[in-house]
């Protein structure tokens, strides 16, 4: 069944017509023969608003009754039964009241969303999470309903419903906001003009940003590289140097002067060995961007200003804020562009601001010794033609041996900038040069002097193997660049570990920037069979390497890829971990640092086992507690009727003393009362050991209330509970057992805490909160009683073990038992599948709500944790 589709009407205050938009719209629908139900909508008293329901089918609200109190809520039942293919729901925020079902109505939107249902619904600004504080801070006043924001971004359609305050001002003062005598008030406080234009700009923000993602998924899809200024997005390339911090101050006070933009600061560790970062500065930069309100990247790249364009891209930024090169001016021209001035070459569409910096222009010459591209080898040829003859015709009358000396720096030049073969190539045409022009007989190539010879000979094994030793020296520092780099990059990952903030999401997020990829998932399987281990499979293997059947576990980025053999990296983790990426081909370069993030999934599962195995800690220091509270339960609950027992068997042994036979049945029956009392005690007791131990494994199938009510109510005074369940209520699923257990623990609970009432118990089916359990129908047993009843903040408290009414000073006083009938009731219900829940009963007093699946006619088993 597809999903349907969610519209939500936005508004920035109260008052600005989402629900009347709401309703034009579905007045829309409803003419070009769309199926529109209301399913709940306020109209706040607002003729109007009122008005526009004419002419809609509306569902009955349903009617909750909490603390003495009727409240009309969404019959998600009914308009579910109903199946429209559009629903009208008010108020997305709004929290329902106890016993409704949902505790929030999104989620009823859920459902209705989750059944193939389209819904349109509202919501302001000031309810959604992120922005509560905010809210709170302009119009001082706290916002006790709210919603996720992710919740709210799912929505297909977000439309702002949008009026300017002064013309939001004038509705209230006409009184179409609220009634005449709260006009006044109104406007002194939350409708005052400023509240209402920073709640405007509030709500065209939050929506900036729901359209920028909808931007980049557009442009993401249709492959457009240039840049959209849609909103201002600097990026700050961060070298790991002290200037850093110079840096992210001059890009904060860019984007002071603008509303809605972004700081995203960009370190990218250099594998070239011209520069490295400084940890402390680079945390210190960290902290320093989450103070500013930016976020903070780590991106890999061989060359530098690459990268941070290519990340400038993907985010859409605007602007580029680096610093000015660190070198002298005049060095640039022997080293070549620097990175800042590559960037502003290539950025395009892009400003580029170049900051001057205390550090820039004070360091001396220092040549990139990253990996050689095309470019530079060609200008080693180049230079290996050009520069042997440039000597040769620049030395003149100097000497063989001097001409020869300097040959042979010209030939080390050229081995710093083309690498080896160019080097090569210069020595080789160095020789032949002064072999014609310096070497008796000049002219040809003929040499007469066996001394020249030897010096030619031995100039060019020298400058071949200088060529060699640079060359070597060239790739030595490479790799230690690299090594550098790499072990930057996994400081980062180490640290997210060491401060626990990393999660699979964030670690996948990371692995995606790093590697400039479009996606990457991660597969859980069940072992090492469907891993096609061997030489092909390794880290890095590509796809089709022969992996079996995984589950696609946690994503992120477009499209990811369904299965390894769909991506176009695999990284094979573990026997039950495999990481796809999609987006490009990774170099062999790169393969071995994948191989370390990996390492880095392994380091969060093994945080995550320790985290586990931390809570089992705690789970077994709560048994100790229980047992604890046990054996001082025991020391008093059960030595009462050992007591009690003991002295009625000791005077009925009396021979001294003559008992009437009413004496004799009173004492028998003190012995019968205070043996049932401990065997009460102790079956709990061993019910909620069971049930601690994960041993209770019920026995489900077709069960009748009506059949287990007279044994679970054995015991009970006569008189004191009444029944009213309707002929033929259908079976539910259960253990016979453990219901009346279930049953009887809660009857003698309100027996015990309302001894001047009347205890009712009375059946339904789907009854007034939700009809379903776990979407299955349902069928409920309630269990009322007038007495004291329990305050709102002590029901969870509750269903605790050893937790009993007089503990926490409500109810009865001096309370008998150990507090575990309900907890015991609790467990039961729920590992037959169904619910406990306790709701005030109108009028005072509790009820409690039992509420069990209807049954299938089949018999199972149940296992101890709950699955079948």
């Amino acid at each position: 069944m597809a999903r349907g589709i969610l519209r939500i009407f936005l508004g920035a205050a109260p008052g600005v017509g989402k629900t009347y938009t709401m309703l034009e719209e579905g007045h829309v629908q409803a003419a070009a023969g769309v199926d529109v139900v209301a399913g709940i909508v306020l109209d706040h008293g607002r003729d109007q608003t009122r008005a526009m329901l004419d002419g809609l089918e509306q569902l009955p609200a349903k009617t909750v009754s909490y603390r003495g109190s009727n409240f009309d809520e969404l019959d998600v039942a009914a308009l579910l039964a109903r199946r429209p293919a559009l629903a009208l729901v008010d108020e997305y925020a709004h929290s329902n009241v106890p016993g409704a079902g949902n505790g929030k109505r999104w989620q009823d939107v859920e459902q209705l969303l989750a059944s193939g249902i389209d819904v349109y619904s509202t919501v302001n600004i000031q309810h959604l999470a992120s922005l509560g504080d905010v809210v709170e801070a302009i119009t001082g006043v706290r916002q006790q309903e709210t919603v996720p924001d992710d919740v709210v971004r799912r929505a297909e359609q977000i439309e702002l419903v949008d009026i300017p305050p002064e013309l939001l001002r004038q509705r209230v003062s006409a009184g179409n906001v609220y009634a005449r005598d709260l006009v006044d008030a109104a406007l002194a406080n939350y409708f005052r003009l400023g509240n209402l234009t920073a709640l405007r700009e509030l709500a065209l923000l939050w929506l900036a940003d729901r359209v920028e993602e909808g931007v980049a998924k557009y442009r993401e899809t249709h492959g457009i590289e240039a840049s959209w200024p849609t909103r201002e997005r600097v990026v700050v390339g961060l070298s790991g140097g002290a200037e850093g911090e110079f840096l992210l101050r001059r890009a904060a006070r860019i984007l002071s002067r603008v509303s809605g933009g972004e700081l995203m600061a960009v370190h990218i560790p250099r594998s070239d060995g011209v520069a490295g970062g400084v940890p402390l500065a680079l945390e210190s930069q960290r902290q320093l961007v989450t103070d500013l309100g930016g976020t903070y990247h780590s991106v890999g790249g061989d060359d530098p200003a690459r990268a941070l364009l290519d990340f400038a891209r993907s985010v859409a930024a605007t602007q580029i804020v680096i610093g000015t090169s660190r070198r002298k001016p005049l060095l640039g021209v022997l080293a070549g562009p620097g990175v800042g001035a590559r960037v502003v070459r290539d950025a395009g569409d892009i400003d580029v601001h170049m900051v001057p910096h205390p550090l820039g222009g004070k360091s001396g010459l220092r040549f990139s010794r990253g990996e050689l591209d095309r470019g530079r080898v060609i200008a080693g040829f180049v230079l290996a033609a050009v520069l042997p003859m440039l000597v040769q015709l620049g030395t003149g009358e100097l000497s063989l041996q001097l001409t020869m000396l300097i040959q042979f720096a010209a030939t080390i030049a050229v081995a710093l900038v083309g690498g080896l073969w160019p080097a090569v190539v210069a020595a080789v045409w160095s020789s032949l040069l002064l072999n014609f022009y310096s070497a008796p007989p000049i002219g040809t190539l003929t040499i007469s002097d066996p001394q020249n010879l030897l010096a030619l000979l031995v100039f060019l094994v020298v400058a071949v193997a200088v060529a060699l030793a640079v060359d070597q020296s060239a790739r030595r520092s490479r790799e230690a660049g690299k090594a550098s780099a790499e072990a930057a990059t996994l400081s980062e990952l180490a640290r997210g570990i060491l401060a626990s903030s990393d999660t699979v999401q964030v670690f996948l997020e990371q692995v995606r920037e790093h590697f400039g990829m479009r996606s990457v998932a991660l597969f859980s399987g069940l072992g090492a069979a469907g891993l096609g281990a061997g030489p092909g499979a390794g880290p890095g293997a590509g796809p089709g390497a022969g992996h079996g059947n995984w589950l696609p576990g946690a994503s992120v980025g477009d499209n990811p890829p369904p299965s390894p053999d769909a991506a176009d990296n695999v990284l094979e983790i573990s026997d039950h971990w495999i990481l796809g990426l999609s987006g490009r081909i990774l170099p062999a370069s790169d393969r071995q640092l994948l191989s370390a993030f990996g390492a880095h999934l392994i380091a969060l599962e093994q945080r995550e086992a320790l985290t586990l195995t931390q809570r089992e800690y705690r789970l077994l220091a709560q048994d100790n507690k229980i047992r604890t509270s046990v054996l001082r339960a025991v020391s008093h609950d059960l030595r009462t009727p050992l007591a009690g027992i003991k002295l009625a068997v000791s005077s009925l042994r009396q021979s001294e003393v003559r008992f009437s036979a009413d004496e004799e049945a009173e004492l028998l029956a003190t012995i019968e009362h205070y043996s049932d009392r401990m065997d009460a005690l102790v079956g709990n007791l061993l019910d909620m050991s069971r049930l601690s131990a994960d041993m209770v494994a019920p026995v489900l199938g077709p069960v009748a209330w009506q059949d287990v009510l007279p044994a679970a109510l054995h015991g009970v005074p006569a008189g004191r509970v009444r029944r009213d369940l309707p002929a033929n209520m259908p079976p539910v699923e259960a253990d016979p057992g453990l219901l009346e257990r279930v049953i009887a623990n809660i009857v003698e609970n309100a027996v015990k805490y309302a001894p001047e009432s009347d205890i009712l118990v009375v059946g339904s089916v789907g009854g007034s909160g939700s009809a379903t359990v776990d979407g299955r129908p349902a069928s409920e047993l309630r269990v009322v009683d007038h007495g004291e009843g329990v305050p709102a903040e002590s029901v969870m408290a509750m269903f605790r073990p050893f937790q009993r009414l007089d503990d926490v000073s409500y109810g009865a006083e001096g309370g008998t038992g150990v507090g575990l009938g309900l907890a015991v009731a609790k467990g039961f219900t729920e590992i037959m599948g169904g619910l406990l829940e306790a709701e005030p009963t109108p009028g005072g007093g509790l009820t409690m709500v039992i509420r069990l699946p209807l049954s299938t006619g089949i018999r199972t088993t149940r296992s101890p944790r709950g699955t079948a």
